[in-house]
């Protein structure tokens, strides 16, 4: 009832998931920095969450994390399960009496697995984009991923929900916790195309400053910052990035181009 793909880039780890199922993304996904990610579904094991974490993140490879959570789960036939660690192949599980379709295809770094699917063409989908992607970041991957299994068929059975988490040490809030990103959409009836909408927001509003891009506040630059502010009721930029949750993005003595197109009204 459920496809998933989890995967790693560099020291990152996450899982996108979309489902006819209410919520599927507060039950399938785990993930730790360092450590690994892993997805269970199908007739989900939520206990192989905290188990495969614990395998994981003692070193043990993703195929034999799978294995071992298979062999001692008596419900393994109706389970489906998808896990990557800290290096080399994912690892992918789909027991017997999953419903069809359902199956997997893994690699270097990815698992990709669903189960009531409209055919094999939706794993396969989602593996091409995965590969064709490499130069996004690995949430917007993830998502891309997800589109294209969704766009391929995906769950048999209709949409209803999809989310995506990615971890990375230190790549929380303000640098204080590992969760990158922690995005659900519950329910809805196109969750993976709202699921990328929000996906954006969350890059303009916490995603950080290319340095390289970085615009000095000074002359007819500088006067324009200020009328805005004054047209908007704020005496600073730090006062208003604070009112729009853009205070991630100020640098002192500079713009983010973000954060002037967003002052300016663009974005």
């Amino acid at each position: 009832m459920t496809f998933s793909i989890v995967a790693r880039v560099g020291d990152a780890h996450g899982v996108a998931v979309a489902s006819k199922f209410l919520a599927a993304a507060a039950v399938v996904p785990a993930a730790e920095a360092g450590a690994g990610a892993l997805a269970t579904q199908a007739w989900a094991n939520i206990a192989f969450g905290p188990q495969g974490l614990a395998l994981l993140r003692t070193g043990v490879r993703a195929e034999d994390v799978v294995a071992g959570l298979v062999a001692s789960d008596p419900g393994r036939a109706q389970r489906q399960l998808g896990v990557v660690g800290a290096d080399g192949d994912g690892a992918t599980y789909t027991g017997d009496e999953c419903p069809s379709w359902a199956g997997g295809v893994v690699g270097d770094g990815y698992a990709i697995q669903g189960n009531i699917l409209t055919g094999p063409e939706v794993v396969r989908e989602m593996e091409a984009a995965w590969l064709a992607s490499a130069e996004l970041p690995l949430a917007e991957r993830l998502v891309a991923a997800l589109a294209a299994g969704d766009a391929a068929g995906g769950d048999s059975r209709g949409r209803q929900s999809a989310g995506v988490y990615v971890v990375e040490a230190g790549a929380g809030y303000a640098g204080a916790g590992d969760v990158a990103c922690d995005l659900r959409v519950d329910d809805h009836p196109d969750p993976v195309t709202e699921l990328r909408r929000l996906l954006g927001v969350h890059e303009l509003l916490f995603g950080r400053p290319d340095p390289d891009s970085l615009l000095e506040i000074e002359g007819e630059l500088a006067e324009e910052i200020e009328a805005r502010l004054k047209e908007l009721g704020h005496a600073t930029l730090d006062q208003w990035a604070g009112v729009e949750n853009l205070e991630g993005r100020l640098v002192e003595g500079k713009i983010d181009p973000i954060v002037l197109a967003r002052l300016r009204g663009e974005v």
